[in-house]
């Protein structure tokens, strides 16, 4: 990605502009162009504190909100194991459950709230298009990216009694490898002590059951909303970009996109998409606001998207 912008930036590296452009390139580590939509005045401004006057991902403060949340990532720990994920993947898989459009689902998310969320209490629906919005203005010509923001949590119908009724740990919350150590920036990562897995030694090392670089596609990844919408997009055959189907599949493995963890394990190409997913995280932990969109507003434009990339009906 090639940008121009016209400040002085002292700090981050200043390439030359091959275009013959009078500006220069910001780059950040790893070389990634920032697009200038976020530099200066008029891109997307990421709120200091959250919905409920805290700041983002604060899993410490006391409320009975973050109690709730600790529960959930107690039983998180304690039940995703390398053999579970592996029978539910085996299981939903078969896409059998019902057949419905990209939107109907998005409609059915209205059902939903996220308790291993501390920044959140809206419906998901909401949480979509004010993530998406917030895309569509600073990249209005990535319309992939749109979508996929659209999309990106609609596996949390897992918890409707329609898709099994799952319990909340095994659908939502921050997502993390099997099959090798859990990484001490997982998300109250005490509580794996209880874990099943912490009595394999095969699991206990680095690398694990894995070898270096083997690519995030040959890791078992604990179970939830990401793995299964992935699933979906993919088996229905969705002409969706890689990186889209990425950043669906891996936005909530923040031990590897916020703390780093794990990148020992990803190719070349996880490396090029994982830049993409890191535009994406800000904008899908920042935009949780009270900020209401109005759909029927938007709608006719994300229905546009999906006919662009989903068939009309997908099996579920």
């Amino acid at each position: 990605m090639t940008v121009c912008f016209d400040q002085s930036v002292q700090d981050p590296q200043l390439v030359d502009n091959k275009n013959h452009c009078n500006t220069h390139e910001l780059v950040l580590e790893e070389g990634f162009m920032v697009p200038h939509h976020n530099v200066g005045t008029g891109g997307f401004d990421a709120p200091e504190i959250n919905a409920f006057g805290h700041t983002f991902r604060d899993y410490d403060v006391e409320s009975e909100r973050q109690k709730q949340v600790e529960e959930f990532y107690r039983m998180n720990h304690i039940y995703q194991t390398y053999d579970y994920v592996k029978k539910m993947r085996e299981e939903y898989k078969k896409l059998d459950k019902l057949e419905m459009s990209i939107w109907e689902c998005c409609e059915l998310l209205n059902e939903v709230v996220d308790e291993s969320d501390p920044d959140l209490d809206e419906p998901q629906i909401e949480h979509l298009l004010q993530t998406a919005e917030a895309i569509r203005k600073d990249y209005p010509d990535e319309d992939w990216l749109h979508l996929t923001a659209l999309i990106h949590d609609l596996g949390k119908v897992l918890l409707l009694p329609r898709f099994g009724e799952l319990p909340q740990w095994a659908v939502v919350g921050d997502t993390h490898p099997l099959g090798c150590a859990f990484d001490d920036s997982i998300v109250h990562h005490k509580y794996f002590k209880e874990n099943p897995d912490m009595n394999n030694p095969a699991y206990q090392t680095k690398n694990g059951i894995y070898s270096e670089g083997c690519g995030l596609e040959n890791v078992m990844i604990s179970w939830g909303h990401d793995d299964y919408m992935y699933l979906v997009a993919k088996e229905n055959g969705t002409t969706l970009p890689q990186a889209g189907l990425f950043i669906i599949r891996y936005h909530s493995f923040y031990p590897l996109h916020r703390s780093g963890a794990y990148k020992h394990l990803m190719n070349e190409e996880d490396a090029e998409n994982l830049k993409w997913l890191q535009i994406f995280n800000k904008y899908d932990l920042y935009s949780k606001s009270k900020v209401r969109v109005d759909v029927e507003k938007v709608k006719p434009y994300y229905m546009s998207l999906i006919a662009k990339y989903f068939p009309e009906k997908l099996r579920w």
